[in-house]
């Protein structure tokens, strides 16, 4: 399979020099999200671990562009950018790293590379129950704006000071209802099983996953699969910072320096 005609500069942000040898970190943000929700993240990891930060279109700097509003569309998006990254780094190991939405998405990107004889060398699901894991009842995407807020604010992950800005607000909403609604209706259709590695992050009250659905991402890969819980909700892993970046690290040490 070869590359695409996507734009790697629209997609990865790279934003802390890193090592010839580094690994390299595929990070996918949440539902909303974006790919400077990382960067923390790259520079506690920088420069034995290079972090590809993904920008999703709809949003900062791509505001201009439409949304992708469901999670196959996106990988497949997606996929080429990676297969050009893979064309001209065939030597350093990739590892994936996905947070609630991102971690479905990072299982079908996953899959696709794997397919593409590109496989990454593990896959981080975090914050997200498994793919065959999903409850009908989920439709946030379908209320209003009230409906949205009343979940950001049952989730803490969203800063409090842009929750009582109007006009931040009227930027973010809409980038965040496309995204619940891909997060929401997501089905694991083309792929339901990966050889890749899977290290599943949860925090231990999250009211979007249970530690059995969590659990459940072991039936979906036929390689080693951890499970690792930390202390808080959806989003521990603002709060457990710390302790993330050293189960990254631990993870990825195995790796560094092929």
């Amino acid at each position: 399979m070869t590359a695409g005609t996507e734009d790697r500069t629209l997609w990865i942000r790279r934003y802390h020099p890193a090592d010839q040898d580094a690994v390299r970190l595929l990070c996918l943000p949440h539902a909303g999200g974006s790919a400077s929700f990382f960067h923390p993240v790259s520079q506690a990891l920088a420069p034995a671990v290079e972090v590809l930060a993904v920008q999703y279109p709809g949003r900062q700097d791509r505001r201009q562009e439409a949304f992708v509003d469901n999670v196959p569309e996106l990988a497949d998006r997606l996929l080429p950018v990676l297969l050009a990254e893979a064309e001209t780094d065939t030597d350093r190991p990739l590892a994936v790293f996905g947070h609630s939405m991102g971690a479905s998405l990072a299982f079908e990107v996953t899959a696709r590379l794997e397919e593409a004889d590109v496989p990454p060398v593990m896959l981080f699901a975090s914050g997200r129950r498994a793919p065959s894991r999903f409850r009908e009842e989920e439709n946030v995407h379908t209320g209003g704006d009230q409906a949205l807020l009343t979940e950001m604010k049952r989730l803490a992950g969203t800063d409090n000071r842009i929750l009582g800005d109007e006009e931040m607000l009227q930027m973010i909403l809409p980038a965040l209802r496309n995204d619940y609604r891909a997060a929401e209706l997501y089905r694991p259709e083309r792929y339901h099983l990966i050889k890749t590695p899977v290290t599943a992050l949860t925090g231990d009250a999250d009211p979007k996953a249970t530690l059995d659905s969590v659990q459940a991402w072991s039936e979906h890969t036929t390689g080693e699969f951890r499970m690792e819980v930390f202390s808080g909700g959806h989003f521990y892993l603002v709060g457990q910072a710390p302790q993330v970046i050293k189960e990254i690290k631990a993870t990825l040490a195995a790796f560094m320096g092929r």
